[in-house]
């Protein structure tokens, strides 16, 4: 049998496969920040207003004597059924909760849940592996308090390139912490996995700047912690992998979906034509499916 990307793809209509070509036709790809000076002026540049009408809700948790920001978005009906907790992308070392409130806002009534953001301390001030800490952290504080905190314990997690990474690394730490269970679902949306060069994926990325501010300080990158994929994927919730044709860690991306259906897991791919690296993201056709798509793989977890 021979199978292709083709064959793995989400059917699209010519129409929408034309206008989200026609849309990234206008558009220059980037590429991160290179240097400590570049990424200074890139957070500037996308730090968020404190003042800007938001629905969002600023606390800071204590999870063992440790003080972690996050933001509550409530669903409109103000009865959530679920918990979602979203782990913001950027390369671990640029971006915020505050970025994704109105995505997060649209997401929890799309699912009437309350979705959580977590602002994630960020490298280089803070490497590895303060960034997995905290999001461990505050999806067993979401465990524990769920309940009293906002009237459920139905979870799922989630997140978008550095993000997937993370919520891929909070699972293994809720599973070797005994607790994954009470994970319903998780999102993987272009997540690297790799981030020690040791596989060709892998090595597509290994002279980013992120890498260095993120993981500069580690001799071997291939813990599980840092570079999931070589991790022990055993015994995990359902997933479901979210990525474009045309992302720079598609091949990053099938690897991890291999690794995680070897392991014996319950996945999902959603692999979306003439879409990018952050594609979720931008108001186009095959982006609006996709970020559909995932709202109802979300909802059908979370009423389990």
């Amino acid at each position: 049998m021979k199978l292709g990307l083709a064959d793995l793809r989400q059917p699209v209509s010519a129409a929408d496969l034309a206008d989200t070509r026609a849309f990234y036709a206008t558009r220059v790809g980037g590429v991160g920040p290179r240097s400590a000076t570049e990424l200074a002026a890139v957070r500037a540049a996308r730090a968020v207003d404190p003042q800007a009408p938001t629905r969002a809700r600023s606390e800071i948790i204590e999870v063992d004597g440790h003080r972690i920001p996050i933001r509550i978005l409530l669903p409109d009906s103000g009865h959530p059924t679920g918990i979602h907790l979203h782990l913001h992308g950027g390369g671990f070392y640029m971006d915020s909760a505050a970025r994704h409130d109105a995505q997060n806002a649209r997401r929890a009534d799309a699912l009437d849940a309350v979705v959580i953001g977590v602002d994630y301390r960020l490298a280089p001030e803070s490497p590895w592996p303060a960034a997995p800490d905290d999001c461990a952290a505050v999806a067993s504080w979401l465990i524990a308090t769920g309940t009293e905190r906002f009237g459920t314990t139905a979870l799922t997690l989630g997140g978008m390139s550095a993000g997937a990474t993370l919520a891929m690394t909070t699972l293994l730490r809720l599973r070797d912490a005994g607790v994954v269970s009470e994970v319903d679902g998780v999102v993987l949306e272009a997540g690297s996995y790799d981030l020690s060069a040791h596989t060709p994926s892998g090595a597509t990325i290994a002279d980013e700047y992120f890498i260095e501010a993120y993981v500069g300080h580690v001799t071997d990158r291939t813990v599980a912690d840092i570079s999931p994929i070589f991790g022990d994927l055993r015994g995990l919730p359902p997933v479901l992998v979210v990525i474009g044709e045309d992302d720079v860690v598609l091949a990053d991306n099938l690897s991890m979906l291999a690794r995680l259906i070897a392991a014996g897991n319950d996945v999902d791919l959603r692999l979306y034509p003439a879409a990018p690296h952050g594609f979720t993201m931008h108001d186009t056709p095959i982006g609006r499916r996709a970020v559909d798509d995932v709202d109802t793989w979300l909802r059908a977890r979370l009423a389990r």
